[in-house]
Order: structure tokens, then C-alpha cells, then sequence
């Protein structure tokens, strides 16, 4: 890919600033969204809650990758936190959008790869599906679905569109695993539940390498599940985990305490999702950590 500027919403998050530290060391120009008064010539303001964005700063832009959102997994599900999850990313996906579309066609990115999760199709049991599956029912998959939707005023603009529907990523710096690794290494890990449900995980070099494969395949547009290609059980995922840790993995976190612990988002940690990545792969991406234990020693 030919030197290109590309704009990052959410450039200090796990992903966001893995990919913005990918792209500025191939020599791309990275523009990142900031929430104060940019201050320094690569930065552009936007509030995302508040559905604001400045589409000035985002002409000439080659690309748009929006990352942005309050975390899923930071806290408790209140009813006030759910508002902060959507309106984090619904609002904020809407305000690029519309900027994007605002912009005059020689200026506007020629593509916006929009964050989305697996979360879309809910439980799915030990079914595999792939994007061609419906949505679920739910707080995530509606939240997902009115994410995407979001992005209609770049799409009715021309603009190609993605969704990257991410698994969980596999990374000692933030996520789910940043937290199960201190567990793990300190002989504490165990399954969840009964251990049954499907975790569908990505290695964070492989979802920096999916997006960046996605913003430079033309003809690439909805969605795609960044996945590995092989989601396991979290009783086999747990197994792999003591075994590369050289730890036991005696300890077993009953459901019940979950849901005393975590709330409605217990369901989302014990429900069971079994994704495969079939557009990608479709696409010619080739994934460099395939399998779980290569996956765990790569952010080792």
C-alpha cells in the first residue's frame, strides 16, 4: 500500500492503538479523533456521545477507522452504562458518517471500516455461523445492529463500508485476556460456567493485520468476522492457558456467582459463540495465529 492517511476513532484503546502504531511504522500518516482541542496537525476533535465530528480535518483522509466505544467489559451493566455503551458508539459512528458524506467526493476516504462485534449474533451454542447468520436477540446484538446502521449516510454516499466483527482479542495489554492473564499466571485460572460455551478469539496482531488487509482490499465491503478461524470451548481454552503458563487450573467460577458478580453481563461470559471468520478467509487473509496457543505465546 502506497503512503496513505488514515484516521483513527479510538487510537488509545487496545486495537486503535495497536493498528495506529502498525500504520505510522510502514509510514503512513495517522490522524487521530481526540475529545479535547487537537494539538498538533494529526489530531481532529470529535465527541462522540454528543454525535460531533470535524469533517474538515477529515478531507483528504484516504481512510477512516472508527474503534471508538466505552468498553463492554469495564463495568457493571447498569442501565445508565448501556446508555454509555450506545450512545459511544452509535452516536460517535453516526457523527463520522455524516461528516464523511458532508465532505465534497475529491476529498471524502474512499473507505470507512467501522468496530463491530461478534456480540451481533448472540448464542449460538456449539452451531457455528459465519456473516451470513442473522442477528440474536439481546442487549449486544441490537446494540450491534443499530451500530452498523449507523454508517448509512457514508454508505448513501458512496463511501465503501465494513464492519469488522471482532472476537475476543487475545492480548496481555488490555481486553478480556489482559485480565485473565494475571489469573492465570498467578495459579488462580479456571473455567467459567461449565467450561462449555465457545470463546471465538483473534490475536491482536492478526485483527491489526485483518483491518489493515480490509482498508486496502478494494471491492471489500459489510461484514467480517475477525476470528480465528478455530474458536475452542472455555474448558479447552483454559487447559491451553495452564499449559503455556506452566500454572494449574484448578479453580472453577460457578455461574451463579457470575451473575451475582457481573450482572446481565454475565450472559455475555458464559454464553457461548461460535464464530468462523468465512468472508475474510474468502478474501485471500491468512492468519498468523490460527490456534489458540500460538495466539496466548504471541502476546506472551
Amino acid at each position: 500500500m502506497e503512503r496513505s492517511r488514515i484516521a483513527v476513532a479510538g487510537a488509545s484503546g487496545l486495537i486503535g492503538g495497536a493498528l495506529a502504531r502498525s500504520l505510522a511504522a510502514d509510514g503512513h500518516e495517522v490522524v487521530r479523533l481526540v475529545r479535547r482541542a487537537p494539538r498538533a496537525a494529526d489530531e481532529v476533535r470529535w465527541d462522540p456521545e454528543g454525535g460531533r465530528a470535524d469533517a474538515a480535518g477529515l478531507a483528504g483522509c484516504d481512510a477512516v477507522v472508527n474503534l471508538a466505544g466505552a468498553g463492554v467489559g469495564n463495568r457493571r451493566w447498569t442501565d445508565a452504562y448501556k446508555q454509555r455503551i450506545r450512545d459511544s458508539r452509535v452516536n460517535g459512528t453516526a457523527a463520522l458518517a455524516r461528516a464523511v458524506a458532508s465532505l465534497d467526493e475529491k476529498d471524502r476516504p474512499r473507505v470507512l471500516v467501522n468496530g463491530s462485534a461478534i456480540g451481533y449474533y448472540g448464542e449460538t451454542g456449539d452451531r457455528p455461523v459465519d456473516e451470513s447468520a442473522p442477528a440474536g436477540a439481546g442487549f449486544l446484538p441490537e446494540l450491534c445492529v443499530e451500530w452498523e446502521a449507523a454508517t448509512a449516510p457514508a454508505q448513501d454516499a458512496g463511501v465503501r463500508t465494513v464492519f469488522t466483527r471482532t472476537g475476543l482479542v487475545v492480548s496481555r495489554e488490555g481486553g478480556a485476556w489482559g485480565r485473565l492473564f494475571p489469573l492465570f499466571r498467578a495459579g488462580l485460572g479456571g473455567r467459567m460456567g461449565d467450561g462449555r460455551q465457545y470463546w471465538s478469539f483473534v490475536a491482536l496482531h492478526d485483527e491489526v493485520a485483518a483491518i489493515r488487509h480490509l482498508v486496502d482490499t478494494d471491492g471489500l465491503s459489510g461484514p467480517f468476522n475477525i476470528t480465528a478461524p478455530n474458536p475452542l470451548t472455555n474448558r479447552e481454552i483454559t487447559a491451553v492457558m495452564g499449559r503455556v503458563l506452566h500454572r494449574p487450573t484448578l479453580f472453577a467460577v460457578p455461574a451463579p456467582v457470575l451473575r451475582s458478580v457481573l450482572g446481565e453481563m454475565a450472559g455475555d461470559v458464559l454464553g457461548s459463540a461460535r464464530i468462523l471468520p468465512t468472508r475474510l478467509l474468502e478474501s485471500g487473509f491468512r492468519f498468523a495465529f490460527p490456534e489458540i496457543e500460538g495466539a496466548i505465546r504471541a502476546a506472551l
